[in-house]
């Protein structure tokens, strides 16, 4: 496969719609830093509201203004998933208290109630049957997650984190992942079922096959 630009930071859909409304970025400097962010996106118009990911703590201020933009309030969130526990896609859970939390492998709701499920068995956890589950993608951590979107307007949508830096991440990707192989596995897995990529790190991107 092959990857091209989408040209929009939207993907509409007969039930649920994507939104990211933060492009992620990741920005190398000369003396070894990197300035970072993930991207978010919001999956809503269906029964369910579900932020994936929250950026860093650094962008606390203004995410309530970013999820206005789309008519939706912190209190609105169903659904919080954050692909990994990085600080750049962790940073601000504590903005939805009453939201249904996935933090890589860790699904918890109300004050600390954890609940089961078979994300680290392989098995996808199934959040709005036929529209939107979550399914393991691990390599870049062990306990990494992905948020596809089934049946939009340009058919599926795989929210991947940092599965995928950016669509041109080749020469990237595997300097920042803790299990190479396996994350290499976890990319072709979301690219054969995917149509439309939003990496943890850049704009969306179409897979062409």
């Amino acid at each position: 496969y092959r990857t091209a630009p989408l040209g929009s930071l939207s993907v509409p859909g007969p039930l649920y719609s994507l939104h990211v409304l933060r492009v992620g970025y990741s920005q190398p400097n000369p003396d070894g830093s990197c300035r970072a962010d993930g991207s978010l996106t919001l999956a809503h118009g269906g029964p369910l509201t579900v932020l994936v990911d929250t950026g860093g703590p650094w962008l606390r201020p203004h995410l309530p203004g970013l999820l206005a933009t789309h008519g939706v309030r912190p209190e609105d969130v169903t659904h919080v998933v954050v692909t990994h526990g990085h600080s750049d896609h962790a940073g601000n859970l504590n903005l939805f208290p009453r939201a249904t939390l996935l933090v890589g492998f860790d699904l918890s709701r109300g004050e600390g109630l954890y609940l089961p499920h078979g994300l680290a068995r392989g098995a996808p956890l199934e959040l709005h049957p036929g529209h939107l589950r979550v399914v393991p993608t691990p390599g870049h951590t062990r306990a990494h997650v992905s948020l596809v979107a089934l049946g939009t307007e340009l058919g599926t949508v795989a929210v991947a984190g940092d599965v995928f830096e950016h669509g041109e991440d080749e020469e990237e990707w595997e300097a920042l992942s803790e299990e190479p192989e396996v994350q290499r596995k976890s990319r072709e897995e979301l690219a054969a079922m995917a149509e439309v990529i939003v990496p943890g790190h850049g704009e969306p991107f179409r897979v062409v096959r």
